[in-house]
C-alpha cells in the first residue's frame, strides 16, 4: 500500500536545466503552436514551453466547431475592413482593432496553412452535398450567415494534433509539462527588455531557465478569479482548469502594460456546481445555432430578425434582414447590432406573457435533415467542450436528435441565476497592451491569442499567433546575441516557487483554500457595483493574503506545487484587476463597468496600467490609437503581403 502512495516520478527539485533559442514561445495552445510554426518557418531556432501536453493542450486543444472571421475566403461577401468595423462599432470602440483586423484579414490564410498541416476544413466525404450551408465548388461549410459566408464550420478536433506534429517536423523544441513561472528581463530590472523565462517541471519539479532573443507570450486569459468550487476543482469555468492567466501575472510583476482589465461580465458559464457545462444543453447559441426551441407543451418559440419580423422558415434564420448587409453569430458574444434576435435573446417575462411555459427544449427533429445533422453530428461533435461530454456520452446513452429533445437554458431562464458579484473575464476581456507588431511595452516581448486585450476565439488565436511568430522572427534577425539572464533574478524566483515544499501542512493552507479565499474576496469587493472604499478594501485584503497566507501555503509534490503557483498567479491577477478598476473613474456600460461613486462624466477611453515595482502607473489611450487600420496593416506587413502575392503568382 505504501508503495502505491509514492510519487511516481524522480525528484529533481535541485536540478536546473538551461535552454537557449532565438524565439521562445510561452504556451502551447492554438496561438502558441502557430507562433512557433511561423517563427520556425522563417529560420529561427524555437523553443515552445507548455504546462500540459501540446498535442491537446489549451482552450482549443480538444476541438472547435467554427472559424469565425474568414472574411477573405473565396466565398465571403464581407471584406475584412467591414467585418472589423462591425466589431469596433458593436463595442463602441472598446476593442482591439489591430488584433481583430489581423484575424479578419489573415484568418483564411492560416486556415489554409492548417489544412496543409493535416487539419480538416472541407466536406471532402461529401456528407453534406446539397445543404444550403455548403459551397459545392470549395466544399466549405458555412455557419450563421449563409449569404455572406465568412464563418466556416471546421473539424477542429483534427487541428491541434496537426499543429503539434508540424512543430516537431520544423524542429521546434517542444517542452511539455513545464509551467512557466516568471519572465526574465535584462539586468533583472522592471520594464526592461524581455530576455527569457523560468519554469518548473510539473512532475519532477526540475527548474528551467530559458534564454532567447525574443519571447512570445501565448498563454491563456485569467480564470477562477471570482468563481471557484473546492468540491469541483476540475470544473470551474469555460476554459480548462490549467488556463488561469499565468502570463498576465508574470507580465504584471515585471512591468508589462495592460488594457481593459477592469472589464468583467456576470458569469455565463460555470460548472462549479452553478450551471450546466457549456453547450451541454440546447441553448441554440453558437454551437447549437439555429436550433428550434419548444416550451414544456411543445409550442415552438419564434425567431425574429433584427427588426423584429417573425421568421416563418428555418432557412430565414440564416439570412440577413432586409437592408442588413450581414450578421454575426457565435465567435463574438456581443454582436446584437448585427445578429438575429433568436429565442435565447428574449427575456423570459416576455415569453411568459405570450403563454410559453418552462422548461424549454431544443428540438432538432423539426429541422431539415442536413441542418439537424450538422448541429448534432458536426458542431456538437467537433466543439471541444462538447465532443466527449455531450456528443459521445449522450449518443451512447441513446439520445436521438430525430426523436428526442434536449432541455436548454438561455437568458432569463438559466438553471442557475448567477449573482451580480459572480464575474468572469469573458467576452473580449482585458490583457496585454500591444502595438502594430503585437509587441508589448517590454522590448522583445510579443503577445498573441488570449494574452491580448480584447481577445477572441479560435481563429483570433491562430491568426495572431502566426502574426506574432513572424514579427518575433523578424525582430530576432535584427538582434545578434542572446543576453545573459540576471542570476539574482533567477535565484529569487527559485526560492519563491519552491518555498511551499518546505511549509508545514498542519499550519498552512492548500491551493484550494487559497483559491476560494481569493474568489470570495473578489466577490465581496469587486462585484458589479464599484466604489473606491470597496476596491481599496479588496486591495488591502489581498495584500494581507500575500503577506500572511502565501508564506504558509504548502504543497506535497510538484503537481500540487503547480496548482499552488497557479493560485499565486490568480492572486496577482486579482490585484491587477482591482488596480484597473480604481483607475477607471466613470461608469462604462460597454465594459460592463459600473461606478456608484462616478462623477457622471463621459467614460474615458482606454486606460492602460502597469506596475513599476513600487507603484501603479496609469495612462489614457485613444480608442482609435491604431490609426487607419488598413493603411497601417499594409505599412507594417509589406513582407507578408509580398509573400502571399508570390504564392498566388506561383
Amino acid at each position: 500500500m505504501q508503495d502505491n502512495l509514492r510519487w511516481p516520478y524522480p525528484a529533481e527539485v535541485d536540478k536546473t536545466i538551461r535552454m537557449e533559442a532565438d524565439v521562445l514561445v510561452l504556451g502551447g495552445g492554438i496561438a502558441g503552436c502557430m507562433a512557433a510554426i511561423s517563427a520556425a518557418k522563417r529560420g529561427q531556432r524555437v523553443i515552445l514551453v507548455e504546462k500540459g501536453a501540446t498535442k491537446r493542450s489549451g482552450a482549443g486543444g480538444s476541438g472547435c466547431d467554427h472559424w469565425e472571421s474568414a472574411a477573405s475566403n473565396p466565398c465571403s461577401g464581407v471584406t475584412p475592413e467591414a467585418l472589423l468595423q462591425a466589431m469596433l462599432d458593436d463595442n463602441d470602440g472598446y476593442n482591439n482593432g489591430i488584433s481583430h483586423y489581423i484575424e479578419c484579414r489573415e484568418g483564411w490564410d492560416h486556415l489554409l496553412e492548417i489544412e496543409q498541416m493535416g487539419g480538416k476544413i472541407r466536406d471532402t466525404e461529401d456528407e453534406f452535398v446539397g445543404a444550403e450551408f455548403r459551397d459545392e465548388k470549395t466544399k466549405l461549410l458555412f455557419a450563421y450567415d449563409y449569404k455572406n459566408k465568412f464563418t466556416i464550420r471546421i473539424w477542429g478536433t483534427t487541428f491541434k494534433p496537426a499543429m503539434e506534429k508540424e512543430c516537431r517536423r520544423l524542429g521546434v523544441q517542444v517542452v511539455d509539462r513545464v509551467m512557466v513561472t516568471s519572465l526574465l528581463t535584462e539586468g533583472g530590472k522592471n520594464g526592461a527588455k524581455c530576455i527569457g523565462a523560468t519554469g518548473m517541471h510539473t512532475r519532477t519539479g526540475a527548474f528551467y531557465v530559458f534564454s532567447a532573443k525574443s519571447v512570445v507570450m501565448a498563454m491563456s486569459r485569467p480564470a477562477r478569479v471570482w468563481l471557484f468550487s473546492s468540491a469541483h476543482p476540475g470544473l470551474c469555468e469555460f476554459r480548462p482548469l490549467q488556463c488561469i492567466g499565468d502570463g498576465h501575472a508574470m507580465g504584471w510583476r515585471v512591468g508589462a502594460e495592460f488594457n481593459m482589465m477592469e472589464k468583467s461580465v456576470r458569469a455565463e458559464f460555470s460548472s462549479a456546481g452553478r450551471s450546466f457545462p457549456p453547450y451541454s444543453a440546447g441553448n441554440n447559441h453558437n454551437t447549437w445555432y439555429a436550433a428550434s426551441l419548444v416550451d414544456a407543451e411543445g409550442r415552438e418559440i419564434p425567431y425574429a430578425d433584427r427588426d423584429g419580423n417573425l421568421l416563418t422558415s428555418v432557412s430565414q434564420r440564416f439570412q440577413p434582414a432586409e437592408g442588413q448587409h450581414f450578421f454575426m453569430k457565435g465567435g463574438n458574444i456581443e454582436q446584437a447590432k448585427y445578429a438575429y434576435d433568436g429565442p435565447e435573446t428574449l427575456p423570459y417575462e416576455t415569453l411568459r406573457k405570450q403563454g410559453y411555459k418552462l422548461p424549454f427544449y431544443a428540438d432538432l427533429s423539426t429541422l431539415p435533415e442536413l441542418e439537424r445533422k450538422v448541429i448534432w453530428g458536426m458542431m456538437v461533435g467537433q466543439e471541444g467542450k462538447t465532443n466527449v461530454p455531450v456528443y459521445k456520452n449522450f449518443t451512447e446513452a441513446g439520445f436521438d436528435p430525430e426523436r428526442d429533445v434536449l432541455q436548454c437554458y438561455g437568458v432569463g431562464w438559466t438553471s442557475a441565476e448567477f449573482l451580480p458579484q459572480e464575474r468572469q473575464l469573458f467576452g473580449m476581456p482585458g490583457g496585454f497592451m500591444n502595438d502594430w507588431n503585437l509587441m508589448t511595452n517590454l522590448d522583445g516581448l510579443f503577445v498573441c491569442g488570449d494574452a491580448l486585450f480584447s481577445s477572441n476565439c479560435f481563429g483570433h488565436a491562430a491568426s495572431t499567433g502566426a502574426y506574432a511568430g513572424r514579427k518575433a522572427a523578424a525582430y530576432t534577425a535584427d538582434h545578434g546575441e542572446i543576453l545573459p539572464p540576471d542570476e539574482d533574478q533567477i535565484g529569487r524566483e527559485r526560492r519563491r516557487i519552491y518555498a511551499p515544499l518546505d511549509a508545514d501542512p498542519l499550519e498552512g493552507v492548500s491551493w484550494k483554500e487559497l483559491n476560494e479565499a481569493v474568489s470570495k474576496a473578489m466577490q465581496n469587493y469587486c462585484g458589479e457595483q464599484k466604489r473606491d472604499e470597496l476596491l481599496q478594501s479588496g486591495v488591502e485584503l489581498l495584500a494581507r493574503y500575500e503577506r500572511e497566507i502565501v508564506p504558509k501555503a504548502y504543497a506535497a509534490n510538484p503537481h500540487e506545487l503547480m496548482r499552488l503557483l497557479e493560485v499565486f498567479d490568480i492572486l496577482t491577477v486579482a490585484q491587477l484587476i482591482l488596480q484597473a478598476c480604481l483607475a477607471r473613474r466613470q461608469t462604462c456600460e460597454k465594459l460592463e463597468f459600473y461606478r456608484t461613486d462616478g462623477d457622471g462624466q463621459k467614460p474615458a477611453p482606454f486606460i492602460c496600467i502597469r506596475y513599476d515595482g513600487e507603484k501603479v502607473l496609469r495612462r489614457e489611450v485613444p480608442l482609435d490609437y491604431a490609426g487607419n487600420i488598413k493603411e497601417n496593416y499594409e505599412k507594417y506587413n509589406q513582407d507578408y503581403i509580398a509573400e502571399k502575392a508570390g504564392e498566388v503568382g506561383a
